[in-house]
């Protein structure tokens, strides 16, 4: 049974809607509405209607079986047989984070088809599933970043208990998952929040919707809506972890910022229930205080995603200088990341026109995730061309080697591993005629500034771009990808084997190179990493490594002479010092 509430101050009647009957709330003197309705059980439906109009799905509903626009289902979590008491996640410092999309990442598009694929994921070695986010969005298709119903799995996925069995399953075979979450804004299909109170503002914007109202009127109930939200996912769910969405549109001049309330409340829960949990961030700022703890002046997000890495890395790779990575492309760029944890860190962005950043002192790099992979830097593209659609396989193998031995958490996308040939593109449903149109018509757009024409950019709103995005799950038996995830394998392994590795203290990692020659070797301790960007082989210098032991190396054909290391063109090797020279590869 249930104590039906919703939080509706702007409202002068909120009547309830269910099993044919419409019944009156009561208003209290905060603006919450309240119904004593022990006739809604575990799936029935019901809806509210606000002075007359609607019905509206719950703002805080549990399940949405039709969709954004259909009624709330009430959903009793009690219900669900657990079979993971006593589990606790890896340290984040240890992690090994596999992103994927649930409606792409199997031919079934499900949370059950995605527990099919699990075994896959430990036989690979990852520690961490980060699901793009799953809270309901329009229509049966998209990414999930114009999510509407925060507190309701998406339908199309499997619902709650789809989601419920993925994360048992998860778990059982000792696997963490973390959670994407959006709090910045929400999508504008079946967007009915602003009916019951002030969850929006017109004083800030963000370049998606209308900004989330943290500061203004009425944001106490709006801060304890997202927090609430995030509790669900964590208790409810059995979650491990957020990945919280571009805070740097997350707008909040309050003396405590909604970041820092929402890690003090996710550390309340924690001991509360005896799990370690984690909040990550995406963020472009380059601002330290969202990782550093709140008695040093910080947020106290336990990490973010490192957008500079990833950028000098795609960048040296690829030889890309268009928008963003015009402030890249120098291997002084890649050591700087490497060593200092920010390539921005107070200096002068040619992109920005302006500084950017502050210094990541005292920082760890198991503060920051990093990737040369991830949703936005392959579906942002206007084909979603993945970096094995640009990179030679030599190419490939030496950025993977720099994610798995950098001092940051590493981070793989759904399919990099074995260098899948599908995209990932921007896809939507929309039922709205006209909404779909002016997506399709934005991503035109967008890319006709960079010399595409129309008819080259992939409509959103075909299902055919959906499908293109499906990963072909044949492709890992086959060669160039078996070789490829035999590679990201043996990676994997070798972090975990060299706690140097591991290490994620800045003054434990130096760095060599030289741009001209294009070759740069990182040191994290005992374990050091040479790497040929040029497409010929050369000598690179390394006179302060005496009798090393090879522990991987990506080409055949790499040897010791006169104080240098020989390396193939494309190719990279990994050291150890002490021992006979040998390949394992």
């Amino acid at each position: 049974m249930a104590d039906i509430c919703v939080w509706g101050p702007k409202a002068q009647r909120i009547e309830l809607e269910t099993k044919g009957r419409l019944l009156s709330m009561t208003k209290n003197d905060d603006g919450w509405w309240s119904l004593d309705a022990p006739f809604v059980r575990h799936g029935v439906d019901y809806a509210f209607r606000i002075d007359g109009e609607g019905p509206f799905p719950d703002p805080r509903s549990p399940w949405q079986p039709e969709g954004v626009h259909g009624p709330s289902r009430w959903v009793d979590h009690t219900r669900f047989s657990w079979t993971d008491a006593g589990w606790q996640q890896p340290p984040l410092g240890s992690a090994i984070i596999y992103e994927l999309h649930v409606g792409t990442f199997t031919l079934e598009g499900t949370f059950d088809s995605t527990t099919d694929r699990l075994d896959y994921l430990v036989d690979l070695g990852v520690t961490h599933v980060e699901l793009m986010p799953v809270a309901e969005f329009s229509g049966d298709r998209g990414w999930g970043y114009d999510g509407v119903d925060l507190y309701a799995p998406q339908h199309g996925y499997g619902g709650p208990e789809g989601l419920k069995r993925l994360v048992d399953a998860c778990h059982q075979r000792g696997l963490a998952v973390l959670v994407d979450v959006v709090y910045n804004h929400l999508g504008p299909c079946g967007n009915y929040l602003d009916r019951f109170g002030p969850y929006f503002t017109h004083r800030y914007k963000t370049p998606w919707g209308e900004a989330v109202n943290l500061d203004g009127p009425g944001s106490d109930e709006v801060r304890r809506f997202f927090i609430d939200n995030a509790f669900m996912w964590l208790r409810d769910y059995h979650v491990d972890g957020l990945r919280i969405d571009a805070v740097h549109a997350i707008v909040d001049t309050s003396a405590t910022h909604f970041l820092e309330q929402l890690a003090a409340a996710v550390k309340d829960l924690e001991v509360e229930l005896g799990r370690h949990l984690v909040l990550i961030a995406e963020s472009d700022l380059n601002d330290p205080r969202v990782v550093r703890l709140p008695e040093l002046g910080g947020y106290g997000i336990h990490a973010q995603w490192n957008e500079d890495f990833h950028h000098a890395l795609h960048a040296a790779l690829t030889g890309e200088r268009d928008g963003y990575y015009q402030d890249f492309g120098t291997l002084a760029d890649l050591a700087k990341v490497l060593t200092r944890g920010l390539v921005y860190d107070g200096s002068y962005s040619t992109y920005r026109r302006r500084r950017h950043g502050r210094p990541a002192t005292g920082l760890s790099g198991h503060q920051f995730v990093g990737c040369l992979q991830n949703h936005d830097q392959v579906g942002n593209r206007a084909t979603g061309d993945r970096t094995s659609h640009m990179l030679s396989p030599g190419r490939l193998k030496i950025g993977a080697a720099l994610v798995m031995t950098s001092p940051f958490v590493p981070m793989l996308f759904q399919g990099e591993e074995w260098g899948a040939s599908t995209r990932f593109l921007y896809f939507t449903d929309h039922h709205e005629p006209e909404l779909g149109e002016a997506v399709k018509r934005g991503r035109q757009g967008e890319f006709a500034a960079f010399g595409w024409y129309p008819d080259e950019i992939p409509d959103p709103q075909a299902e055919e771009t959906f499908r293109r995005s499906k990963l072909d799950w044949k492709e890992p038996s086959r060669l160039p990808h078996s070789e490829m995830l035999q590679w990201h394998r043996a990676l994997i392994k070798l972090r975990r084997r060299h706690s140097d590795l591991i290490e994620g203290r800045f003054s434990a990692t130096s760095v060599r190179f030289d741009d001209t020659a294009h070759w740069l070797t990182l040191r994290r301790g005992s374990v050091w990493v040479a790497c040929n960007f040029a497409d010929t082989s050369q000598g690179i210098p390394c006179p302060d490594v005496q009798a090393t032991e090879m522990l991987l190396a990506s080409v055949p054909g790499v040897y010791r002479e006169a104080g240098e290391i020989v390396l193939p063109g494309h190719g990279v090797a990994i050291f150890t010092g002490g021992g006979v020279g040998r390949c394992l590869v």
